[in-house]
């Protein structure tokens, strides 16, 4: 009875051994995803203060111009399309298509100097680009722990409890091929 009973401890201590590294594993996993989470939620919170600070850049702007419409237009539909995506993915295009109107409308102003030196442009400006700071570093954030996250759940044995209860990866925060074009501004 001696030798059969260290049998069944020893049998017991392997599975709650193993369990133990399982659940450990399991958890570690979830907490990498809420870390995910966590950091896309202060990414779009970042993008949505951007975002509020549009309007009152775009109306401080149309006291000084007339005639840019257009420009006008591309800022206000590009950040519709920002606060209408709903994923990484749409976020991130609809943010560079964001920063390429804003730099058109940074082209447009330097026509305008009373508008550079203008108290609320300046402050506006000031606000917009801490903003664009805290988006830089909320999006690096992101990415780090998308990274941390992604390597994870492919790594053996995770990927085998990753799959069994359907973790899947996260999405990068990047930018498209389009943000890397410079704008071009006409004043025909």
């Amino acid at each position: 009875m001696k030798k059969s009973s260290i049998v069944l401890l020893a049998i017991i201590a392997i599975v709650v051994i193993i369990g133990g590294m399982l659940i450990s594993s399991y958890n570690g996993m979830i907490s990498k995803r809420e870390s995910v989470d966590t950091q896309y939620s202060n990414l779009d919170t970042q993008l949505q203060r951007r975002a509020d600070l549009i309007p009152n850049l775009v109306n401080t702007v149309k006291g000084y111009t007339n005639h840019e419409t257009e420009v006008i237009k591309n800022i206000t539909d590009a950040r519709a399309k920002l606060m209408g995506a709903n994923t990484a993915q749409e976020k991130a295009n609809a943010n560079d298509e964001l920063t390429s109107a804003l730099n058109a409308l940074n082209v447009v102003i330097e026509n305008y100097p009373d508008l550079k030196s203008s108290a609320n442009y300046i402050n506006l400006s000031d606000e917009l680009a801490g903003t664009e700071n805290r988006i830089a570093t909320a999006r690096r954030d992101y990415n780090e722990a998308v990274r941390v996250y992604n390597t994870a759940i492919i790594k053996f044995p995770n990927n085998i409890l990753a799959g069994m209860f359907g973790l899947e990866k996260a999405t990068y925060f990047e930018a498209s091929e389009s943000s890397k074009e410079v704008p071009s501004v006409n004043f025909d």
